[in-house]
């Protein structure tokens, strides 16, 4: 049944809404379009640029040693509140997770990935907030919304993928795939569990990537229901802080992942990388 202009005009209000707000979260004060520097840390202690104190790491556990007049603040407590100088000590955290620290208007992120741990500072005057011009998209096409199955595995399965930045790798545990048809194609994306309960997130590639969409990834997130059906809204495939940054550790899609078919919906090259072809 074709669409009427009503249900069309009230679909593209919708993407156009989920979109400023996605939008808007990129360009947060602290997201990551302020990250001014990517610091892997080891066991001998360091001064760290756009960070206080010197850092290293071993056994699982971050040392941090503040100087005199030299400020962290955690959860808006001081951590050197006599500004004499003191030893911190952070850890073990978990993969993929982290914790926020502040130093004047910049957040120090402390975390933990492929194993490593990292540093990255995020200040709001950092040059690719500030000249961020937004992210192009295709305009909302609703053929790239397709009904499909989430199909578990018999157990979930460690995926290993490789990372965007050289010599590390991800592993997700992923509880099944999605079965969808798409272009005439029967195709299957290997699903990863997504950050909120419940939620599904795929890492994919297709037939627009490197040429209007960013080459190494973008991730769509869907919500099966009970019965395993799933709606995938292509318009919503979002880029991850890679197409962006090179202060990115994200992961890059498993190999069945990469499909032949052309995805012409969700999110394009942005335009600070557009600029540097």
């Amino acid at each position: 049944m074709a669409e009427s202009p009503q249900q069309g005009a009230a679909f593209a209000a919708a993407w156009q809404e989920w979109h400023a707000a996605h939008e808007r979260h990129r360009a947060d004060p602290h997201g990551f379009l302020a990250v001014t520097h990517l610091h892997w840390l080891g066991s001998s202690p360091s001064p760290l640029d756009g960070v206080p104190g010197t850092w290293s790491v071993e056994n699982d556990v971050v040392t941090v040693v503040l100087g005199a007049g030299e400020s962290l603040l955690r959860g808006g407590r001081e951590l050197n509140p006599d500004a004499a100088g003191t030893t911190l000590t952070f850890g073990p955290i978990a993969e993929r997770d982290g914790i926020n620290l502040r130093t004047g208007d910049a957040v120090v992120e402390l975390a933990k990935r492929g194993g490593e741990y990292i540093v990255r500072p995020r200040n709001p005057a950092n040059q690719l907030l500030s000249e961020y011009r937004g992210t192009p998209a295709y305009a909302p096409d609703a053929s790239f919304v397709v009904n499909g199955t989430f199909v578990p595995f018999d157990e979930p399965r460690p995926t290993t993928v490789r990372a965007a930045v050289e010599g590390i790798q991800h592993v997700y545990e992923a509880p099944g795939e999605l079965r969808f048809t798409l272009g005439g194609q029967d195709l299957a994306l290997t699903a990863f569990n997504g950050h909120a309960p419940g939620s599904l997130s795929v890492l994919f590639t297709d037939a627009t990537s490197g040429k209007t969409t960013y080459a190494a990834n973008r991730s769509l997130t869907v919500v099966p229901e009970a019965d395993g059906s799933v709606l995938l809204d292509f318009n919503r495939a979002v880029n991850l802080p890679c197409a962006y940054t090179d202060l990115a550790t994200c992961p890059l899609p498993p190999a069945e992942n990469r499909l032949t078919v052309a995805i012409e919906a969700g999110e394009q090259i942005p335009f600070e990388r557009q600029d540097q072809r």
